[in-house]
C-alpha cells in the first residue's frame, strides 16, 4: 500500500463527510449539515490528508497557532485502512508543520462495545 501524505490539497465537503462515514466519525459530526461542514474545512488551519491513489483515505483537521499549541480536532482514517499506521503519520506530519514548542491537543473519543478489550 503506497499513501500519499499532503497538506495543500483542497478536499470538497462530500469528500469530508464521505471520509467522516468511512471512519465511524460521522457518528459524532453534524455531517447532515453542510453549511457546518463547509466551516469545518474552510476555518481549519491545518489539514493534512492522507491518500490511496485519489481516495481520501484519512484526514487530521486542527487549529493552530503554528507555535505554542495545536488542537486536532478531527483525526478520521477510513476503516479499512486502519491499523495501519495512517493516523500515527497523520498526527506525525501535523507535528512537523508546526513550531519546535507547539503541542498537540487531541481530545479522543470513541465507542467501546462489550466486545471491545479496553487495552
Amino acid at each position: 500500500m503506497s499513501i500519499r501524505y499532503e497538506y495543500s490539497t483542497e478536499i470538497t465537503e462530500d469528500k469530508f463527510v464521505d471520509l467522516l462515514r468511512r471512519s465511524t466519525l460521522a457518528e459524532r459530526r453534524p455531517v447532515e449539515d453542510l453549511k457546518i461542514i463547509k466551516a469545518m474545512i474552510e476555518h481549519a488551519n491545518l489539514l493534512c490528508t492522507a491518500w490511496d491513489g485519489d481516495t481520501l483515505v484519512g484526514l487530521a483537521r486542527s487549529l493552530t497557532d503554528f507555535e505554542y499549541c495545536c488542537y486536532l480536532s478531527d483525526l478520521a482514517v477510513d476503516l479499512k485502512y486502519q491499523n495501519s499506521g495512517i493516523g500515527r503519520e497523520l498526527v506525525r506530519q501535523t507535528q512537523l508543520k508546526l513550531g519546535k514548542r507547539a503541542k498537540i491537543i487531541l481530545l479522543a473519543a470513541w465507542i467501546l462495545s462489550a466486545s471491545q478489550p479496553l487495552c
